[in-house]
């Protein structure tokens, strides 16, 4: 079993937008094995491949005890919203209050390239967003409205993270 190292704040790897997987290779395999056994435990509900350094779009959830991966996802569609508290490994302890589209459905491919569908309400919505913008090279700060985004670059300058 492979544990990986959640890379924090201010790692350059968080901001960097990530590669399509052009190809399933050995190395994307084990990539997808380090993702499913680092997000299986206990209130981690997702996890994308930049967070453990890994530069390729793929990312793994474990939502009300349902682990699974996507690889090269693609949000084709959001709708309605939600209002509510979101946390990351990447920015361990801080929680913020976060608007995010209530539903959010993702198209991709699984190990097999066979197209995979991931799409879902409340927390797999969230999920799936919060997800897809660590791919983009985004955090979900960049989401925040303006008073709770100074609150948390004020936390972050007075408490840096470290690796965990």
């Amino acid at each position: 079993m492979t544990i990986r190292q959640i890379r924090v704040v201010p790692d350059p790897v968080l901001r960097t937008p990530c590669d399509e997987v052009k190809e399933i290779t050995p190395a994307v395999r084990q990539l997808v094995t380090d993702l499913m056994e680092t997000v299986d435990d206990p209130g981690r509900a997702g996890l994308s491949a930049n967070q453990i350094g890994v530069n390729l779009r793929v990312f793994s959830y474990n939502i009300d005890g349902k682990i699974g991966y996507i690889i090269n996802p693609k949000i084709v569609e959001k709708s309605g919203e939600q209002y509510g508290e979101e946390g990351c490994l990447s920015l361990p302890g801080l929680w913020y209050k976060t608007p995010r589209a209530d539903y959010a459905k993702a198209t991709g491919i699984d190990l097999d390239g066979k197209p995979v569908v991931l799409e879902g309400k409340g927390l797999m919505g969230r999920m799936i967003q919060h997800e897809c913008d660590h791919l983009d090279g985004h955090v979900y700060l960049d989401r925040l409205e303006k008073d709770d985004r100074k609150a948390a670059m004020r936390y972050m300058r007075e408490h840096p993270f470290t690796q965990r």
